[in-house]
């Protein structure tokens, strides 16, 4: 069967997206950090034949009408919780990963050795530093996330407390995104952004 990756994406917009980022560095700064990003995510990862890549878009309305060459589909209402499920439940049959495109680190190589856990683990989470996760892949369908703190350091840690005890979770390597000022000039000053 074939593997499916998912990109989670934010139409990006002046002053929607990346909230607690532009609080610290400027709106404008966010933007553009917003826009380099998902295009590093897209050529990165988009030209690799090991999976197919699909976009999970917001604003809804903008899946419809997404520029290139990927297929787009509307992440809908609810929660991250809710929307991530989605994403994942709506893949064709095979293993599914569903990545967001603020992880400046990541590379084809992450992604699949995610795929790779997932031949032993019905879920793989990739966990970042801050307690939250950059990666989540499912063997079959998504679980459901359950009531989860999101956006905090107890995100990954409370979905794992709400999974089945009968799945088998993975861990893919240690990544950060950024979503603050903080982490920001943290990957300004290591690796000159």
């Amino acid at each position: 069967m074939r593997r499916h990756l998912i990109l989670f994406v934010r139409l990006p917009r002046l002053g929607a997206g990346k909230r607690r980022l532009a609080r610290d560095i400027g709106a404008v700064a966010a933007l553009r950090f917003e826009r380099l990003m998902l295009a590093r995510s897209l050529h990165r990862l988009g030209r690799d034949r090991r999976w197919k890549l699909r976009l999970a878009v917001t604003p809804d309305r903008a899946a419809a009408r997404w520029p290139g060459r990927f297929t787009a589909m509307p992440q809908g209402a609810g929660d991250l919780g809710a929307r991530m499920r989605r994403a994942l439940a709506a893949h064709p049959p095979g293993p599914a990963m569903l990545v967001g495109t603020d992880i400046p680190g990541l590379t084809a190589a992450h992604i699949a050795a995610a795929f790779a856990l997932l031949g032993r683990h019905d879920v793989v989470f990739g966990p970042a530093s801050d307690g939250g996760f950059w990666l989540v892949g499912c063997r079959h369908r998504p679980p459901n996330f359950g009531a989860v703190r999101w956006s905090t350091r107890h995100a990954l840690g409370d979905v794992l407390a709400n999974l089945p005890k009968s799945l088998s979770v993975g861990f893919a390597a240690m990544l950060d995104d950024v979503d603050d000022g903080a982490s920001y000039r943290e990957l300004r000053n290591i690796r000159g952004f």
